[in-house]
C-alpha cells in the first residue's frame, strides 16, 4: 500500500469514528484540530490564511501549499474558531484536486452540450437576454444566485439586474434557508443581522437550541459550547427538535415537540415568564413596544394574548408535559445569560417569521440581550449568505444595507448612490425563489442566469421546478459538469473554485473575511465575477459596472456602505489581508469592529445611551403577538407520517463538492429514509429494505435505516444524494412574508416497496 493510500485509509477510518459516539464532545478541548493529522500529503512550502468553503460558521483555516497545490489544511488558531475545524473543512485539499471539473464553455446543440468558445457562449447569452428584454420587458429575465458567491459577485449581479436591466428578479438559495431569520430581525430591531456574536458562547449559562443540529451542521460552534459547559458545568443546554439528534443527545433538557408546533412552545414559555414575574420590568418599560401585526398595543393586551398558550392548554399538541414547558421557561428567563441559536428547523417553516419574531421576543421581555452571553443568534447555513446576499440586498424584495424595494425613499437613495437616473429601480419586488421557478414554468421568465448553486436538486416540489427550468433559456455557471442543474442548462460556463479567485465572505456574526486567490483555475474556467463583468459590458452596462477587479468593486461597495447603519467603510482590503476578519459596523480604519450591536461600543448608539435599538425610529425594539397557525401539511388517513429533511455531518448541501470526496462519501453512505423502530415494525420493514414514500407532490423509494433517535411518526431524510432526490416529494408551501419554503414539514404515506408495488 502506498503512503497516499495509507493516508486515505486513515482519514476514512477517522471520519467513521468521528460520526460515532466520541465525535465532538469526546474531543472537546483537544478539538477537531486533530484532523490535521490525517491530511498530511508532504512538506509545505508556504502557509496561507483563508476561510473554509462550506457553512456559515466561516472558520479560519491555514492552507499549506507546495508547487501550487494544497497539501495541508489546519484550523487557524488566530481566527475566531481558535484552530478548530470540522471533518468537511479538513478535506479542503481534496476539494481543490477533484476531477470532473468544467474547463470549457458548452452550448446545448440537438440535446447535447457541445464545447464552444467563451466568445460564442457569451454572445449567445447576451443576445438571448437582450431579445427577451426587448420583446417581453425586463421582468422576463432573472438571476438566481447563491450564498456561496463572494460579496463582490453578488453585489455586481444585483447592481446589474436592478439598476441596469431594471428588474428585481434577483433571488437565490439563501431564500431557502435564512430569509425568515432576516425578516424576523428586521421586523424586531429595524435592521437585519444578529445583535450578538460567537463570543457570547463563552459567557452564556443557558443555551436554547431550536431547530438546529449544531453537532453535525456547525461542529466548531458546538465544540466551543462544549468547552463552555466543561468549564462551567452548571450551564444548561436545552434542545427543541422533533428528532433526537446528536445535539439533543448531549442536552440537559430535550423537548421532542411534534413537527410544526414550535410556536405553541414559545408562546407558552412567554406565558409562564409573564405569569411568574420572570420578565424584566425595567427593560420592557424602557426599550420595548408591543405590536399585534396591525397596530401597537399595550402590555396588558400582550398578557391577554398569551392566555391561550398556558402550558396545560398546549402541551398535548406539543407532545410534551406542561411541567417541562415551565422548567424551560424558568431556565431561559432566570439564568445569568441565555443564548438562543437556531437555523433551518425554525426558518424553513410556513410560520418561520413568526417563530423568529417570538424567539427575539423572549430575549426582549426577559432582558436576555445586549450583554455578554445573552443574545439571539441565528446560524447561517451557507458560507456567505449573510455578507453576500442579505447585506448586498441580493434578494428580490431588498436593496443593499437594509433597504426595501417597495420603499420609494430607499430606491431613490440607491439610484443616487449607484449614479443611475431616477426610476431606474423598479418599485415592484421580483419573484422569490419558489415563484421564480413557477414563473419559468408559466413562461413569464424566459431567460435566467444561475450561479454557484444547484436548484434542480435543492428546490421543493422538485419535479415541477425541473420542468419549469426546461422551458427557460437557462445559463448555468458551475465548477462541475454533472450537477442536476447543469444537466438542464442551455449554456454551461466553467467557473473557478473558491481558492482560484479572490473575494470577501461575510458569516453569521457579521464578520467579513478575505479569501485570496492561491491557484489558477483549470482550463478556460473563469471567476463568477469576471463572467458578470463581461456579461454587463455585452448588455451595454459598462458605464454602470466600471470596476474590473474584485478589489476595485470592494472599494465601491465599502464606501457605499457609509450611507447606511451597516457602515463598514473601515474594512479596507489592506486590513482584511492582515486581520482574521472584522465585524461590522466599522465606520473607519481605526475602528476595531463591533462585537455586539445596540449597546455602548456600537458606533450608532448615542453617547450616554446604554442600549439603543436605533433601527427603529423611536429606538425601541418590537415584541410581536404572533398566533400559532397550524401548518397546511396536516396528517390524515391518506398521509399519516411527517417527512422532515436536513443534513448529516459529512455532507454539505446538495453534495456537489463533499459527495465527490471519497472519505466523506463513504462516511455518510447514501441517502436513506430513517425511521423509529415502532414505525418500522408497523410498516413491516427492516434495515436496507426499500420504502416507498409519497406526498401530494409525488412518490419515491429508498432504503430504510432504523434509529431509536427518531420520533415515532416522523421520517427523516438528508438531501445531499443526487440519486435520492428527496425534494421530489417535499412540499413547496412557504412563509407568506419571507417566502421561505417549509422543508421541515411534509405529510406523507409510507409502505414497503417490492417489485410487485406500483411503479413510481
Amino acid at each position: 500500500m502506498s503512503r497516499k493510500e495509507a493516508k486515505n485509509l486513515q482519514r476514512r477510518e477517522f471520519i467513521k469514528l468521528s460520526t460515532g459516539a466520541i465525535a465532538v464532545t469526546g474531543m472537546a478541548l483537544s478539538g477537531w484540530g486533530v484532523t490535521e493529522l490525517i491530511v498530511d500529503e508532504g512538506p509545505v512550502e508556504s502557509w496561507h490564511k483563508s476561510v473554509c468553503r462550506y457553512c456559515g460558521t466561516g472558520c479560519g483555516v491555514k492552507l499549506g501549499l507546495t508547487k501550487g497545490k494544497v497539501v495541508r489544511v489546519k484550523g487557524d488558531t488566530a481566527a475566531h474558531n481558535k484552530g478548530v475545524i470540522c471533518i468537511k473543512g479538513s478535506t479542503l485539499a481534496d476539494l481543490t484536486q477533484l476531477e470532473g471539473r468544467l474547463t470549457v464553455p458548452k452550448i446545448r446543440t440537438e440535446g447535447r452540450l457541445v464545447e464552444t468558445t467563451w466568445e460564442a457562449a457569451m454572445d449567445l447569452i447576451a443576445s438571448k437576454f437582450k431579445e427577451n428584454i426587448e420583446l417581453y420587458g425586463p421582468d422576463s429575465v432573472a438571476f438566481y444566485g447563491s450564498g456561496q458567491l463572494y460579496i463582490e459577485e453578488s453585489y455586481t449581479a444585483n447592481k446589474l439586474f436592478k439598476a441596469g436591466i431594471g428588474t428585481n428578479n434577483v433571488d437565490g438559495n439563501p431564500r431557502l434557508c435564512m430569509a425568515s431569520a432576516a425578516v424576523g430581525y428586521t421586523q424586531t430591531f429595524g435592521k437585519d443581522e444578529p445583535p450578538g456574536a460567537y463570543a457570547d458562547i463563552d459567557h452564556a449559562d443557558c443555551f436554547f437550541l431550536m431547530g438546529a443540529n449544531m453537532y453535525e451542521c456547525h461542529p466548531p460552534l458546538w465544540e466551543r459550547m462544549m468547552i463552555r459547559k466543561k468549564s462551567h458545568p452548571q450551564t444548561k443546554i436545552i434542545v427543541v427538535d422533533p428528532r433526537k439528534t446528536k445535539t439533543a443527545e448531549h442536552s440537559d433538557i430535550f423537548l421532542p415537540v411534534y413537527p410544526g408546533t414550535d410556536l405553541l412552545l414559545l408562546n407558552a414559555m412567554a406565558y409562564v415568564i409573564v405569569k411568574e414575574g420572570w420578565y424584566n420590568k425595567t427593560f420592557v418599560k424602557e426599550h420595548i413596544n408591543f405590536h399585534n401585526g396591525q397596530r401597537e398595543v399595550d402590555f396588558a393586551t400582550y398578557i391577554r394574548f398569551l392566555e391561550d398558550y398556558a402550558p396545560e392548554k398546549v402541551a398535548r399538541k406539543l407532545g410534551i408535559p406542561p411541567r417541562q414547558i415551565e422548567e424551560v421557561a424558568h431556565w431561559f428567563a432566570t439564568s445569568q445569560a441565555t443564548m438562543s441559536m437556531w437555523t433551518m428547523g425554525v426558518n424553513q417553516r410556513t410560520q418561520g417569521v413568526f417563530l423568529n419574531n417570538t424567539l427575539n421576543s423572549l430575549h426582549l421581555i426577559t432582558g436576555q440581550i445586549c450583554r455578554p452571553g445573552a443574545t439571539p443568534l441565528s446560524l447561517t447555513g451557507q458560507s456567505n449568505a449573510c455578507g453576500g446576499v442579505r447585506d448586498t440586498g441580493s434578494l428580490s424584495h431588498i436593496l443593499p444595507h437594509g433597504r426595501m424595494v417597495a420603499n420609494a425613499h430607499h430606491r431613490q437613495e440607491m439610484e443616487q448612490l449607484w449614479g443611475v437616473p431616477a426610476g431606474s429601480i423598479s418599485p415592484k419586488p421580483g419573484y422569490d425563489a419558489v415563484n421564480l421557478f413557477k414563473a419559468m414554468g408559466e413562461e413569464k421568465v424566459k431567460a435566467a442566469l444561475v450561479m454557484c448553486t444547484n436548484p434542480a436538486q435543492s428546490m421543493p416540489n422538485l419535479a415541477e421546478a425541473k420542468k419549469a427550468m426546461e422551458k427557460c433559456f437557462l445559463v448555468v455557471a458551475d465548477v462541475f459538469e454533472d450537477t442536476e442543474t447543469t444537466k438542464l442548462a442551455d449554456v454551461v460556463l466553467p467557473a473557478a473554485l473558491y481558492l482560484e479567485k479572490e473575494g470577501v465572505y461575510g458569516q453569521s456574526e457579521r464578520r467579513y473575511q478575505l479569501i485570496e486567490k492561491l491557484m489558477d483555475p483549470p482550463g478556460q474556467a473563469r471567476s463568477d465575477f469576471d463572467i458578470l463583468v463581461d456579461f454587463a459590458k455585452r448588455l451595454g452596462y459598462g458605464n454602470l459596472i466600471q470596476y474590473s477587479t474584485p478589489a476595485e468593486c470592494w472599494e465601491e461597495y465599502r464606501n457605499l456602505s457609509a450611507a447606511s447603519k451597516y457602515n463598514f467603510k473601515g474594512i479596507t482590503r489592506e486590513r482584511l489581508q492582515k486581520e482574521r476578519g472584522i465585524q461590522w459596523p466599522c465606520p473607519d480604519e481605526n475602528h476595531p469592529g463591533t462585537v455586539r450591536r445596540y449597546i455602548q461600543g456600537d458606533p450608532f448608539v448615542q453617547e450616554g445611551r446604554e442600549i439603543q435599538f436605533y433601527g427603529k425610529p423611536d429606538h425601541r425594539a418590537v415584541v410581536f403577538l404572533r398566533p400559532y397557525i397550524p401548518t397546511q401539511q396536516q396528517l390524515s388517513e391518506e398521509f399519516p407520517y411527517y417527512l422532515t429533511t436536513g443534513r448529516v455531518v459529512e455532507q454539505w448541501h446538495t453534495g456537489t463538492m463533499t459527495d465527490k470526496i471519497p472519505a466523506l462519501s463513504e462516511g455518510s453512505g447514501r441517502g436513506v429514509f430513517v425511521l423509529h423502530p415502532s414505525d418500522a415494525k408497523k410498516l413491516q420493514v427492516a434495515e436496507e429494505d426499500l420504502l416507498e414514500v409519497s406526498s401530494q407532490y409525488g412518490s419515491m423509494k429508498g432504503k430504510v435505516k432504523i434509529s431509536e433517535n427518531e420520533t415515532p411518526g416522523v421520517i427523516f431524510a438528508a438531501f445531499f444524494d443526487n440519486k435520492f432526490l428527496i425534494n421530489l416529494i417535499v412540499a413547496d408551501n412557504y412563509d407568506p412574508v419571507s417566502k421561505e419554503p417549509e422543508y421541515k414539514v411534509t405529510a406523507v404515506s409510507a409502505k414497503k416497496y417490492t417489485e410487485f408495488s406500483t411503479e413510481i
